[in-house]
């Protein structure tokens, strides 16, 4: 069983969450747009006294902040009600075939184990990665209109930011295969009762977490030197803000922000997405 034939069974219910997802994400990245248009419309009634009606602004802002509120809330409620249920299923098949090709007890409650980093994936790996695609693209665009240096400066930070990430995928999946391999063999060494044997198997699985870690660290440590070159130059184009009024500089900022804070999620989603394709290839024989 593979994580397509997951999402081929329950196609519908994912879509269901996912299309929440996607509501509160688009409705979180024009929020700053709409947000800046009240700030300066307050600005000029209250403090300039023109007489602008704030009154839209305000109630769009609000019409918008309450679709990502509802969104967010119907996202989590049907995340838990639907991958509860997936993993039920996913746990069954597993056995169930496991079974039929005569795999002994402790490597079928091992696969069954394994089989919940599926869910992980699509519970929280899949919303994140479509969160991070929401908010790289969404903050790039939407700073496209405000002023093109500064998304030219994001576009051209995204190129070394997906090569680093493919060498951290390349260096990982071994490590991710060398776990699985383990934790297939974790229910047959603590029957075994041996303290030394258990001792040894766990300090064995301490080298290959390292290593990932080790690995998780220096991507995120070269992401986060890359996105300093956008605060730089943001420093220096944030120079000529005569143009700019206090609702759009809140804007920007709102952008870059976003854009900085989606790349936090980077290496986690990054080991995700290698642990599942090395368990595709471990579970691919079991077909529902």
């Amino acid at each position: 069983m593979t994580i397509v034939d997951i999402v081929r069974k329950f196609k519908i219910s994912i879509a269901l969450v996912l299309s929440f997802v996607v509501l509160e994400n688009i409705s979180w990245i024009i929020e700053p747009t709409f947000f800046g248009t009240l700030l300066d419309a307050l600005i000029d009634r209250f403090y300039d006294k023109e007489k602008v009606n704030y009154v839209l602004p305000l109630l769009i802002w609000v019409f918008i902040y309450l679709l990502n509120v509802s969104g967010g809330a119907l996202h989590r409620y049907f995340n838990g009600k639907v991958y509860a249920k997936v993993y039920a299923d996913t746990a069954t098949n597993v056995i169930t075939y496991s079974r039929k090709k005569g795999f002994p007890t402790s490597t079928v409650f091992a696969r069954a184990d394994l089989a919940k980093e599926y869910i992980v994936f699509l519970k929280e790996r899949l919303p994140e990665l479509l969160w991070q695609l929401f908010a790289t693209f969404g903050a790039i665009i939407a700073l496209f209109f405000y002023d093109w240096r500064i998304a030219a400066l994001a576009v051209l930070v995204i190129v070394p930011i997906a090569w680093i990430n493919n060498i951290y995928r390349k260096s990982v999946v071994s490590l991710q295969r060398s776990l699985h391999d383990k934790r297939e063999d974790q229910y047959g060494i603590i029957e075994s009762g041996d303290p030394a044997t258990i001792r040894e198997y766990f300090y064995n699985m301490v080298q290959p977490q390292s290593q990932i870690a080790k690995w998780s660290s220096i991507d995120f440590l070269v992401i986060k030197v890359l996105l300093m070159f956008i605060f730089i130059g943001v420093l220096f184009i944030a120079v000529d803000v005569d143009r700019f009024s206090t609702g759009k500089i809140y804007a920007i900022v709102s952008y870059i922000w976003t854009f900085i804070a989606s790349t936090d999620y980077i290496p986690g989603l990054m080991e995700s997405a290698t642990a599942v394709r090395e368990l595709n290839s471990r579970l691919k024989e079991e077909k529902i």
